[in-house]
């Protein structure tokens, strides 16, 4: 079995693959402070509850793009499963040719996207691809027809503007993410709740145009991220919604390092 770990800036997602199956997925709270044994021990109890042996677990791949945390889940990987875990390094083992014009700048995670999605749709396509991580940062990565990982955007995410509304504006509440019933809010809360909804959706669609613009009129595009499941059936933009995508990345990351 494969243990493919993805440690972001919100979660740390964790996925084990049985051959070409990914068998089970879990998501942790990232929380800077952990140490390997806490978060060691927080992974084989989720082993245990899924009824997996953690010596099942023959080799490991990583990515990370929270730095303090990469050498305590390496240590985790080596203490509770007696494995080094393959990093995943955009620029040395990904097997993705970069575009970016400082490629050490990008997310391994992003790199990770966006192989499995060139994988699943770009390949036989023969088309551009759009990646949208939906999430607390919302990133859309865009590649090439020929598997080149060409950029991208970076923008909040609702919730960093749910955030920032509380706490610079003083008669505002504390709203959390979701679509409401109109668009013309009748409440302060609905007004607040559809602006984060419907101007996060705004944003996501005219990004999406701009970048397919640029990208020669075409592009398949992909939702991905914590977001990506209410945000997509509200617009046509996107081809599929693939939640595991960055795990499935990962996979085929240590694949080619074999």
């Amino acid at each position: 079995m494969l243990l493919a770990i993805d440690v972001g800036n919100t979660n740390i997602v964790l996925g084990v693959f049985d051959g070409e199956a990914l068998r089970v997925s879990w998501r942790l709270l990232t929380l800077r402070e952990r140490t390997a044994d806490e978060v060691g021990l927080m992974v084989t109890g989720l082993f245990a509850h899924d009824q997996i042996d953690p010596k099942a677990v023959t080799a490991i791949v990583m990515a990370s793009v929270v730095p303090p945390l990469t050498p305590i889940m390496l240590g985790m990987a080596r203490r509770y499963f007696g494995r080094d875990a393959l990093l995943v390094d955009p620029m040395s083992n990904a097997g993705m040719p970069i575009l970016y014009k400082s490629p050490a700048e990008v997310g391994a995670d992003r790199i990770a996207n966006s192989i499995a999605a060139y994988e699943r749709y770009g390949r036989k396509s023969r088309q551009p691809l759009i990646i949208g991580d939906l999430g607390t940062a919302t990133t859309f990565d865009a590649v090439t027809a020929a598997g080149e990982y060409l950029g991208g955007v970076i923008c909040p995410g609702p919730q960093i503007a749910a955030e920032a509304l509380f706490q610079r504006a003083a008669r505002l509440p504390r709203v959390d993410v979701r679509k409401p019933r109109t668009v013309i809010g009748q409440t302060t809360v609905e007004a607040i709740e559809s602006g984060l909804f419907y101007g996060y959706l705004g944003m996501v669609e005219g990004l999406i145009a701009r970048m397919t613009q640029e990208l020669g009129g075409r592009a398949i595009c992909i939702a991905t991220g914590g977001l990506a499941s209410m945000i997509a059936p509200e617009t046509n933009v996107f081809a599929a919604v693939e939640p595991d995508i960055t795990l499935h990345g990962l996979k085929i990351v240590y694949e080619r390092n074999q």
